[in-house]
């Protein structure tokens, strides 16, 4: 979509996705996005609607569901292949629909483009209401068998069936765009699995540890006043004294109440996430999609940090969190873990929490992990580690600890992580991107090359191109079109 980096910016910073989420920080990967907009205004591209099984694992089940989609059939040449862009852990905005690279791609290549809503993100509800009982039916399994679905009965509707079909995501999609083709190679002949997480993992610490090297790429010294500025806030929340003083210098919705280890963990992993917001989506182009807040650089950012003139580290990173509230027009930031866990538990589609979050978080519970906990010494914050992400499991889903490490396992023995044992699927990641340390960043075979781009963020490739783009992105997007100009002939 993300990657934890995920709802903590759900709550906080406007900004946000729709295809690579992953939510993948509290994002995503997969937590944190509040995406900007469901719709783009004045879209060309109205949505549609696909009749799906709520469960396709259970025959006797015979329950059904509508689920989203958009087409766009501008480019497509008879006998041309069939693109299919995969939802993620947001709404499907149909931006995608009118710019990004792969409809570059699709013009050269004359191909029909689908986008297919993720079940239970955006518009696509297959139960009446969030409840944990009805999360069950929210997995990437039963993801990927909707993809299948919706690829078969199309392909029949239309006359597609002797197409070539080529499957597109970002972020979680990605990840999904490799398993696709993985599980069901009769469906798919090629895959771009951009910015994808394969390996699951409880504790995912190595997230900051990218965050810190991101940061050094810029200044060296960057991650190390952050560190400063963190380990300073760490101490002053030791003192109840401090609180009225941190509510003002952090423009604070309320004044800060500190009474357990799980109020302060999400406080910081707040103000955290300012940084690894823009580190994760450093200089891409999502302001087509509608998005707010994208020219805050991780150049910025440090620039910030290393202004003597704002005072010390802790005086400089409360800048930043000044800083991204005007970036997304926000009037003051609220870290109350008690209305986070109230927004979470709420199971009602029209309920307070952030777009998706309660679902996403159901899944790192349920499939993935993806914790990016500060349990490394190599990374520059402090205060949230594991537990605090694993008790929220169990608080808002009933799903214990070991659940959740037995639930990570499994979905490395049923996906292979690393071990991908296919063809035609190429993995592209930027160094930059801190999901990149759980993805493919070294070929595993001839047929299954990765592409690693020096400099580059989340997801990078597949935002349009700008003249500005470094060389190696240009490269990265040249390559993958001639792998597809290859595979198509295969």
């Amino acid at each position: 979509m993300a990657f934890h980096t995920f709802v903590v910016l759900l709550c906080q910073v406007a900004v946000f996705l729709s295809l690579c989420a992953v939510g993948e920080g509290r994002y995503s990967i997969f937590r944190r996005f509040k995406e900007a907009q469901d719709t783009k205004q004045g879209s060309l591209f109205e949505e549609q609607w696909f009749t799906q099984k709520l469960d396709h694992f259970n025959g006797a089940d015979t329950r059904v569901w509508k689920q989203r989609y958009f087409i766009n059939e501008a480019f497509y040449r008879p006998g041309g292949p069939v693109f299919l862009m995969i939802g993620g852990e947001g709404p499907a905005n149909p931006a995608w629909m009118e710019d990004g690279t792969w409809l570059t791609y699709a013009e050269k290549l004359g191909a029909l483009c689908l986008m297919l809503e993720h079940r239970f993100y955006g518009k696509s509800h297959p139960t009446v209401d969030l409840s944990t009982d009805n999360l069950r039916f929210l997995s990437s399994r039963q993801a990927l068998a909707d993809l299948a679905h919706f690829r078969t009965m199309i392909a029949e509707a239309r006359g597609l069936t002797d197409r070539k079909w080529v499957v597109f995501g970002g972020s979680y999609p990605g990840s999904l765009a490799a398993w696709f083709r993985l599980k069901y190679p009769h469906l798919v002949h090629a895959s771009v699995a951009t910015s994808a997480p394969v390996y699951a993992t409880v504790n995912f610490p190595e997230y900051l540890e990218v965050v810190w090297r991101s940061l050094a790429s810029e200044n060296t010294e960057c991650p190390l006043l952050v560190k400063k500025a963190s380990d300073d806030l760490v101490e002053r929340l030791k003192d109840p004294r401090t609180y009225e003083n941190i509510t003002k210098d952090f423009n604070l919705c309320s004044k800060l109440q500190i009474q357990t280890d799980m109020d302060s963990a999400y406080f910081l992993e707040t103000l955290a996430g300012n940084f690894m917001n823009v580190v994760q989506y450093n200089e891409d182009n999502r302001g087509f999609e509608g998005l707010t807040g994208t020219n805050i650089t991780i150049k910025v950012l440090c620039s910030v940090m290393t202004d003597s003139s704002l005072g010390d580290p802790y005086a400089r990173y409360a800048a930043v969190a000044r800083l991204m509230m005007e970036a997304t027009s926000m009037k003051c930031l609220d870290t109350s873990f008690s209305k986070y866990v109230s927004d979470m538990t709420n199971t009602s589609w029209d309920g307070p929490a952030p777009e998706a979050g309660r679902q996403w978080v159901y899944q790192t519970c349920a499939e993935f992990g993806f914790y990016q906990s500060t349990d490394s010494p190599n990374q520059p914050f402090a205060g949230f580690p594991l537990v605090y992400f694993l008790k929220q499991c169990t608080n808002f889903y009933n799903i214990s600890a070991e659940q959740v490490a037995e639930a990570v396992t499994q979905s490395n023995e049923y996906y292979g992580a690393y071990d991908i044992r296919s063809s035609r699927i190429v993995f592209p990641n930027g160094s930059i991107d801190p999901w990149h340390a759980l993805g493919v960043t070294q070929d595993i075979s001839a047929d299954l090359p990765a592409i690693f781009i020096k400099g580059t963020s989340h997801c990078a490739n597949m935002y349009p191109a700008r003249s500005d783009d470094p060389a190696q992105l240009t490269l990265a997007r040249d390559h993958i079109f001639l792998l597809l100009q290859q595979w198509l002939k295969q």
